[in-house]
């Protein structure tokens, strides 16, 4: 699928891709290069921290972790 880059070097991402993998307006995307064939890889970026079951009994120790494996995230 072929889309245009615009002056700002912005894409749109088309509808019928969004809907397949769920993104909506404000999520975050991951882009990656594979630079052994110069593909732009963009996919649905997941936050480690969202994984996180609500059944599961979570001491302090866990929500310090999760709270440093996102901060380390964002960089």
């Amino acid at each position: 699928m072929k889309v245009k880059v615009t002056r700002n070097f912005q894409v749109t991402i088309p509808s019928e891709i969004r809907e397949k993998l769920g993104i909506k307006e404000g999520d975050y995307v991951e882009v990656t290069l594979d630079e052994s064939n110069g593909t732009m890889i963009i996919k649905p970026y997941i936050r480690k921290w969202t994984t996180i079951r609500l059944n599961k009994k979570v001491d302090q120790e866990d929500i310090d972790k999760a709270v440093e494996e996102a901060l380390n995230d964002s960089s």
